[in-house]
């Protein structure tokens, strides 16, 4: 870093001195996926000495949870006896070691299950390699889920879609202009709008979003992941489960946001230095998915995701060989993950799982689960 200045800062600069001002998507791409200077691809951000906490790291219970989700999802698929257990941006590797041991239980399912794990941060992935490297079970590493080998599979990501970039648009003098990345005369990186609008976009729109006012902001991902993900469920069967924070329906808003040291900052400061997110359109997700024949299920709160595969009865037994100190974080943790307050996660975070068509059901989203099957050891 040359007098203080990030060096991807410097390249983005140069590339918008060449090619213009860069569209939203492609400057939250450089910055989190770069080679050599971006976020995901130079350092490992979770935990109370990174950036950011996620619910693998909170607690054990969330791991164990979507462990027991995933062997019963396994019996509603017929047992397969062999089948692949894929996770996406699995950080590192906690859920997917909590989620293996409590899978143990159930012994024909930890048979025949081969892990994948899909990630593009060389950082992360040899962090992966020491949390994982003493399960009992097949693994290999990807860094594109087409990657991942045929056969039903079951797919798991948690916090990995608000990481996907996103494109903006802005509303000015009733036509919608793409929101750029630009640089002001003090070399500062400014949001901007490209001058001529985007012809005939409005027609792609709902109404509620086409008839919003002058100033409005309206972003959306690319869907290539999701119409991959659905294509794959529906060709070689299987499920998958994704966790998130966003909104269930498709509305106007600017999302995107950077967090560093726990804080939020300025999403366009520090490039490469910050995390990069923007929330997640389930409703956009539904559709995709829809639109390629698998079947939909929720999105449901985390709350009420975590409630009915047993969360409560898990604490309580987690708690029940504990020490009155370590009792109180199991609270403290079965708070965060559940609460509907704004330091829970409970109501913001959203579950949404995508099938096989023929999956009418799935864990928790058609029924409760008996508390004591979520007593893993």
């Amino acid at each position: 870093m040359a007098d203080g200045v990030p060096p991807l800062a410097a390249e983005i600069r140069q590339l918008i001195s060449i090619a213009g001002p860069m569209p939203v998507r492609h400057f939250m791409s450089l910055c989190l996926t770069h080679a050599q200077h971006g976020y995901y691809m130079t350092r490992d951000p979770f935990g109370a000495d990174g950036d950011f906490t996620t619910a693998p790291e909170i607690s054990q219970m969330f791991g164990e949870l979507i462990g027991l989700w995933v062997a019963l999802t396994w019996r509603r698929m017929g047992s397969p006896n062999r089948f692949r257990l894929v996770e996406m941006g699995p950080g590192r590797g906690t859920m997917m070691l909590d989620a293996i041991r409590a899978s143990r239980v159930m012994p024909e399912f930890h048979k025949a299950l081969f892990v994948h794990l899909v990630e593009t941060s060389p950082v992360l992935q040899r962090r992966q390699r020491q949390i994982i490297s003493g399960l009992d079970v097949p693994v290999a590493w990807h860094e594109s889920f087409a990657d991942i080998p045929e056969g039903p599979a079951i797919v798991v990501a948690n916090e990995f879609l608000d990481a996907l970039p996103i494109n903006q648009v802005i509303k000015k003098d009733s036509a919608w202009h793409e929101r750029v990345v630009d640089v002001d005369a003090d070399g500062n990186f400014v949001f901007s709008i490209t001058p001529d609008p985007l012809a005939h976009f409005a027609g792609t729109l709902p109404p509620n979003i086409r008839d919003a006012p002058d100033g409005s902001i309206f972003e959306w991902r690319p869907n290539d992941f999701m119409l991959a993900l659905a294509s794959r469920l529906v060709r070689e069967g299987g499920a998958a489960l994704l966790i998130d924070y966003g909104h269930v329906e498709s509305g106007t808003g600017d999302t995107f946001q950077a967090v560093r040291s726990h804080r939020f900052t300025n999403p366009l400061n520090a490039p490469g230095q910050t995390d990069l997110t923007a929330h997640v359109d389930f409703r956009a997700l539904t559709s995709d998915a829809e639109i390629m024949g698998a079947r939909v299920h929720g999105p449901i709160k985390q709350r009420e995701f975590l409630q009915r595969m047993g969360i409560d009865a898990r604490a309580q037994a987690l708690k029940a060989v504990l020490s009155p100190e370590k009792a109180a974080e199991i609270d403290a943790a079965h708070a965060r993950l559940t609460a509907s307050s704004a330091t829970g996660m409970g109501d913001l975070f959203k579950v949404i799982a995508i099938s096989h068509p023929e999956l009418d059901t799935l864990p928790a989203f058609d029924m409760k689960i008996d508390a004591a099957a979520a007593h893993a050891p």
